[in-house]
């Protein structure tokens, strides 16, 4: 069944109503299939004049679909031959951080990916998709172990931010996650990272420290969730569609600002109403930019990493 948003409820109404009418014509033999064309035009138009205007607001509920593909369905869909790796070798296991090695288009590579879960059990195991500090040591282990066995690495981040709890502060959270950034900035081999849903704050960067950072046309990424800047700046979270304007946390905000490399175009109507062509075009791109750094050898990726990165902010600066 499909979720609609709330900007989408005029939407619903017009698809719930081709629906219905597609529901008596099978089963009252009943032509009407003029009626349903005709609806259904209208409600492609009205889909289609949504979604080209959408605000950085509306641009965030999208983002948190609950029927958006996430890490594991990518990792599903793209790669073959998948063997997940668990552990830090520290602590323990953190299922909101995902990884393995498989193959993608016929090459090795290690993917990696915070997952939020579908259904509520689900979500509560993956903690909703916020890491704690022996997820981002998996991280960096696998992270490692590909540099070793010269692996590209792949990253789907979706993310609300790294986990705040007492016990992940405890554990070193702050640490495991600016050693996650080392260590993907360091790495000599091809690193791409694509944002999926949320990137949100260190907990997205520590897995999006990569050679080219890819988004999809309606996720988001920023440093703070709009809730959490209204919060502190409004003193109320009724504030965050303002926040949201201001954060520029939209994927064509970012790619001005030089903070991403490239948007990657959702089918219309978001990734939640085509998946499969969804899950296609993120794999197209991100192995457009593999091939696109094959030609370089591990020094030059490491310099081309660092250099991305330390010239971030300095758009506009004489």
């Amino acid at each position: 069944m499909q979720t609609y948003l709330d900007f989408e409820q005029p939407i619903a109404e017009l698809e719930g109503k081709i629906h219905e009418l597609r529901h008596l014509s099978n089963h009252d033999d009943v032509n009407i299939a003029e009626e349903i064309s005709r609806l259904q035009q209208k409600a492609d138009r009205l889909l289609t004049q949504t979604y080209a205007k959408l605000t950085p607001w509306q641009k965030t509920q999208v983002a948190r679909h609950p029927d958006r593909p996430h890490a594991n369905d990518y990792i599903a869909h793209l790669l073959e031959d998948f063997v997940p790796l668990a552990g830090d070798r520290l602590y323990g296991e953190d299922h909101a951080v995902i990884g393995g090695i498989g193959r993608f288009k016929g090459r090795s590579v290690l993917a990696i990916g915070t997952e939020k879960g579908h259904d509520t059990t689900s979500r509560v195991k993956r903690n909703f998709g916020m890491a704690r500090p022996e997820g981002y040591r998996k991280a960096q282990r696998l992270m490692q172990m590909a540099e070793r066995f010269d692996l590209p690495v792949i990253t789907f981040v979706d993310t609300a931010g790294a986990y705040p709890g007492q016990g992940a502060e405890e554990r070193g959270q702050a640490e495991a996650i600016a050693r996650s950034i080392e260590v993907g900035l360091n790495i000599r081999v091809p690193f791409v990272a694509v944002v999926i849903g949320e990137g949100g704050s260190g907990g997205a960067i520590a897995l999006a420290a990569a050679n080219r950072v890819l988004m999809l046309e309606h996720a988001i990424y920023s440093v703070i969730s709009p809730e959490g800047c209204a919060s502190i700046l409004w003193r109320s979270g009724d504030e965050a569609k303002s926040a949201a304007e201001a954060l520029k946390l939209t994927a064509q905000d970012l790619k001005k600002l030089a903070v991403i490399d490239a948007v990657i175009e959702e089918p219309l109507g978001g990734s939640h109403r085509f998946r499969d062509e969804a899950m296609r075009r993120v794999g197209d791109s991100i192995w457009e930019q593999i091939e696109s750094l094959k030609g370089l050898d591990g020094d030059a990726l490491r310099q081309d990493r660092r250099e991305k990165f330390l010239a971030m902010g300095q758009k506009g600066l004489s």
